[in-house]
């Protein structure tokens, strides 16, 4: 048997089409289909009645029912702080955002600074950029009107993709199409017994076709948020309790790891019990697409979690940076510190940092200190004429996925007066902001890390040293979060 294959462009009119434009797969095992229309209506049955009784209470779920449009905007809200990140997280931000933007009208009137401020934290900046592009768009050009269907979303909002259009358009509208996300993966590959890798377009084409399938269409909306709540919850990818899974019953992979534990100690192996099995002639061997691959039988102590299967994720992309904070003291005792915004695009778009320079992995501190200092005069336009303290504060490492940044923090400290400035010659912002200005801005985790770093190494050098020059003002207690123990009666300290 020859593997079929198709072509076929996706189109915004057809977004519950199961093609990407991608070669799909098409399963030569019953097993990994929706063929029996009575186990269909089992698992929505199933899933659904487990679902009315086991959701979580989630402030999106409990969003303006009598107002669509209203409606439409917090789904959409939730549907996109949701990806890359765990609902836990979410809610907060969600709160608050919706506290402070109600309706896509109120939000269309904010800024790129305002809306970067509120995400910040939330990580994959860029989604809160396209939020506030899309209710610009719904209130320019859509007449206010958040677009309630699958079609339409994926049209007109920038950021919105399949999954998400999918989603809002199911849960508000009710049209009868799937959602394919992470969770929903994770419980189609069990179900269905999918050991093909799930980043390969063709696999995520079946799963498509299985989601689309699969959903019930008298409540589509319940059904595609009850499959991914059974992924985040009871199908995990670490320690399922498939004992408590209201598909057990329908679940492939279960199946297969049950009848593995009654087979002989010595033939046990998930290879013994593959769906070819009865195929003995490896040359005339035509693999389906959707199982896993002969060289890659997994491992049968890990049961059901050998589904789904991904290729190994390829180590981050080591980067160095050199950052620099200077720290300003302005003739009127404040203290403050430069900052320059990120480009509107790319890693971090419209984030506030310290200045920072990439530095190759064989860079000295000497060399360090130079390109901080060249970055400083020639893109900032800022000279230090006079250095009053200069401290290499270590390094810190932050992860992002695909890049493993470590940070070498140095920190420049010098009077107002003795701070020149000119013209910067980049596009993006530069300013002096206070300690308490930064709570206030769009800066990133990582610049996070890096000032708290600043922030005890000042503290305790500033406790031990004594400063020379009478006019510098006191930093002793600047960092210090809590105000300052008073010496104890006895001690005699003053």
């Amino acid at each position: 048997m020859k593997e079929k294959k198709t072509k076929k462009s996706l189109t915004v009119s057809s977004v519950g089409d199961t093609s990407s434009g991608h070669q799909s797969s098409e399963s030569c095992c019953a097993c990994h289909s929706f063929q029996d229309a009575d186990e269909t209506r089992l698992i929505r049955s199933s899933l659904l009645e487990w679902y009315d009784e086991h959701k979580r209470d989630l402030p999106w779920r409990q969003c303006s029912h009598d107002n669509q449009n209203k409606r439409l905007y917090e789904v959409w809200v939730s549907e996109i702080m949701c990806q890359q990140t765990q609902v836990v997280n979410v809610i907060p931000y969600y709160n608050k955002w919706l506290k402070r933007w109600p309706t896509v009208e109120r939000l269309a009137k904010a800024s790129v600074d305002q809306v970067i401020e509120a995400w910040a934290g939330l990580g994959y900046y860029s989604r809160g950029r396209r939020l506030l592009e899309g209710s610009q768009v719904v209130m320019n050009d859509l007449d206010g009107k958040v677009p309630t269907t699958s079609a339409d979303l994926l049209k007109h909002l920038p950021g919105v993709g399949k999954y998400t259009a999918c989603a809002i358009a199911s849960i508000c509208s009710g049209e009868p199409v799937g959602v394919v996300d992470g969770n929903v993966i994770r419980v189609l590959s069990r179900l269905r017994c999918i050991g093909a890798d799930v980043s390969q377009p063709s696999t995520m084409d079946s799963m498509w076709k299985l989601a689309h399938t699969l959903v019930d269409p008298d409540r589509p909306g319940d059904f595609n948020q009850a499959i991914m709540e059974l992924g985040a919850t009871v199908c995990t990818p670490k320690n399922p309790s498939c004992s408590s899974c209201p598909a057990k019953e329908s679940c492939n992979a279960f199946k297969k790891v049950e009848k593995e534990k009654k087979l002989k100690p010595e033939t046990k192996s998930l290879k013994s019990v593959d769906d070819n099995k009865n195929i003995t002639d490896v040359e005339d061997l035509v693999r389906c697409p959707l199982c896993r691959p002969l060289e890659e039988p997994g491992d049968p102590d890990q049961g059901v979690m050998n589904y789904p299967h991904k290729a190994k994720k390829k180590p981050p992309r080591e980067q160095k940076s050199g950052v620099c904070l200077v720290q300003k003291m302005t003739n009127e005792g404040q203290i403050k510190y430069l900052m320059v915004q990120r480009p509107e695009k790319g890693l971090l778009a419209s984030m506030w940092e310290f200045p920072s320079v990439e530095l190759s992995a064989d860079c000295t501190q000497k060399h360090r200190k130079e390109e901080e200092d060249k970055y400083l005069k020639n893109k900032l336009g800022v000279i230090v004429q006079k250095v009053n303290q200069r401290t290499s504060l270590g390094d810190i490492v932050h992860i992002f996925t695909h890049i493993r940044q470590t940070y070498e923090i140095d920190l420049v400290v010098a009077f107002e007066d003795d701070i020149l400035e000119t013209s910067p010659s980049i596009e993006q912002n530069v300013t002096w902001v206070t300690q308490k200005d930064m709570e206030s801005m769009g800066v990133s985790t990582a610049m996070k890390k890096v000032f708290a770093c600043v922030d005890g190494n000042t503290t305790s050098k500033n406790k031990k040293r004594k400063l020379e020059d009478k006019k510098q003002p006191k930093l002793d207690n600047f960092f210090q979060r809590k105000s300052p123990k008073k010496a104890s009666k006895t001690s005699g300290g003053k």
